[in-house]
Formats: C-alpha cells, structure tokens, sequence
C-alpha cells in the first residue's frame, strides 16, 4: 500500500451504495450546472458577439484600411473576451458542482442511517490501513485511518471528491452546449 491508498470500486463492495448514491447526486447536480452553465455561456457569448459586432462597425466607421486592420484586431480582442468568460463561467459552474457535492455529503451526518455508515467506514478504513491502523473521525464526516507510511482517506469529502473525479470526462461535457 501507498501513502496515498484510495479504496477502489472493487474493494469489497462495502461503499458501493454510497459510491452509487453520491454519482446519481452528482449526475443530478452536475445536469443542472451543465443547464445553468449553458445558459450563462450562451449569455456571455451573446454579450460578447454583440460587442465585437459593435466595435467593428465602429473600427469600419473610421476608414477602409485603417478601420479594416483595427476591425480584425478588435474581433480577436472580443473572441479572447468572450473565451476567457466562457471558461470562468465553466470554472465557476465546477467549483460550483465541487461545494454542493461536499454540502450533499455532509447533510448524511443528519441522516439517521449515518452511523451505521461511519461504522462501515471506520471498518474499510482500518482494513484497507493494515494492521496498527488507528482511525479518527473527520470533522466534517467520515474517518480517516492512519498506520505508519499509510493515511487512507474515508471522509465524506474525499468520497464526493472521488465521485466527481469518476465522472471523469462526463464533467467536461457539462459545459458543451
């Protein structure tokens, strides 16, 4: 085992209905940021066309081969703009899918069923730790088990990170339109 251990998918199956209830949530919650996200790039690249379309009449205004050059530098000025906007509102719309899943997570501390849930972690953790393992409870839910050379993260916050990190390419499409 590595410093870094991650239970896989397979170990044991244990976690396969939490695995299985943070992605349907993350799916959930990543289709309506996608919905959102369009919605906003839409918005941002409409407001941007505009304005490049509003800076080259001006430029074409002030001269055939004067305002020519300066439309052409001006229409690549405006399509950097908008791509940088389009890029912030998707960073935005992720971070955005990152802190509602860890919310979505953490709410299971209030859920009756989270005890019994923290005990299976806190025995994942350990076996996955090895024998000296000690664990503790993180203070925003789930454990973290400790052995010399080795930390395995069963946190509610990891676990919502790595269903995220799951999705894998599925969250760049968020942003397609």
């Amino acid at each position: 085992m590595t410093p870094h251990t991650i239970l896989s998918p397979g170990a044991g199956g244990a976690l396969e209905p939490v695995r299985a209830w943070l992605l349907a949530a993350a799916h959930a919650e990543a289709e309506r940021l996608r919905a959102e996200a369009a919605a906003d790039a839409e918005r941002v690249v409409a407001g941007a066309r505009a304005e490049a379309d509003a800076i080259l009449a001006d430029a074409r205004a002030q001269g055939t081969a004067e305002g020519s050059a300066l439309a052409v530098a001006e229409q690549a000025r405006s399509r950097r703009q908008a791509r940088r906007l389009v890029l912030q509102a998707e960073r935005e719309a992720y971070e955005e899918l990152r802190a509602r899943s860890r919310a979505a997570v953490r709410a299971l501390r209030q859920d009756p069923g989270y005890p019994a849930l923290r005990e299976r972690l806190d025995r994942l953790a350990l076996a996955a730790a090895g024998p000296g393992a000690s664990v503790s409870e993180d203070p925003d839910g789930g454990v973290v088990a400790e052995a010399p050379g080795i930390r395995v993260d069963c946190t509610l916050d990891g676990l919502a990170e790595r269903a995220i990190a799951a999705l894998g390419g599925e969250v760049a499409q968020l942003w397609a339109p």
